[in-house]
C-alpha cells in the first residue's frame, strides 16, 4: 500500500517545506497511512516530521459533559482549534521550533514539549476534520481516506463497540456535520478509498 500511496504525492522540490493533511473520519486508517507515507519519504532522503492531532486534544472537563450535545463537544471542543491555527498551523509552514501541548490519556494532563521542524521536506498532519475552515488554508495538498462507517466500525475494539449510544449521539452525528457542512470529499486534492 505505501508505494501506491507515495504516488499521489506529487514530487518535492528541493529547499521547500510542504504540510501534507491526512484527513479521515474516525478508523478509517490515517495512522496506518501516515506511517507508511513518512516511511517511503525516509527512504527517499526526505527529511519528515508528523503531528498527529489526537496528541493536542483538551482535558476530558473541556469536552466532555459541558452542557453542550455530545456530537459538538467532540467536533467543537475536543481540540483548541483557534489556539492550534495560530500555535501549530501557522508556525509549521515557517518550519520552526515549536512549543507544543501533548496530551496524556492516563494523567488526563498536557505536557509541553519543543518540536524543531524541518526547513525543508515534509511535515504530515493526521486527524479527523483537518478540512475545517480554521485548518485548511495551511495546507499544501489534502488527503481524504474514504472509508463506510460499517468497516470503520469493525475496526473498533469490540468493548468500544459496546457504547452504541456514544457512536450515534457524538462520533456519528460530528461525523454527518463534517460531510454534511465541510464537504471534505469535495475539498480534498486526493481521495484513498481504504
Amino acid at each position: 500500500m505505501a508505494h501506491e500511496l507515495f504516488d499521489i504525492i506529487p514530487s518535492l522540490s528541493s529547499n521547500q517545506l510542504y504540510i501534507i493533511g491526512v484527513d479521515g473520519l474516525s478508523r478509517s486508517g490515517k495512522t496506518t497511512f501516515v506511517n507508511q507515507l513518512e516511511s517511503k519519504l525516509n527512504k527517499k532522503g526526505v527529511d519528515v516530521f508528523t503531528f498527529h492531532m489526537d496528541n493536542h486534544i483538551v482535558k476530558k472537563n473541556e469536552r466532555y459533559d459541558t452542557g453542550f450535545e455530545d456530537w459538538y463537544e467532540y467536533y467543537q471542543l475536543q481540540w483548541e482549534v483557534e489556539w492550534l491555527r495560530e500555535h501549530l498551523f501557522k508556525k509549521a509552514r515557517r518550519g520552526c521550533q515549536l512549543i507544543l501541548p501533548y496530551y496524556d490519556n492516563e494523567s488526563d494532563e498536557h505536557k509541553y514539549q519543543t518540536v524543531d521542524l524541518p526547513k525543508e521536506g515534509v511535515i504530515l498532519i493526521e486527524g479527523v476534520f483537518l478540512q475545517r475552515k480554521e485548518w485548511q488554508p495551511y495546507f499544501n495538498h489534502l488527503l481524504f481516506l474514504d472509508c463506510p462507517r460499517n468497516r470503520r466500525f469493525a475496526r473498533e475494539d469490540p468493548s468500544a463497540q459496546k457504547n452504541m449510544e456514544k457512536f450515534r449521539n457524538r462520533y456519528w452525528k460530528a461525523e454527518d456535520y463534517y460531510m454534511r457542512n465541510v464537504k471534505p470529499r469535495e475539498s480534498a486534492d486526493y481521495i484513498v478509498n481504504t
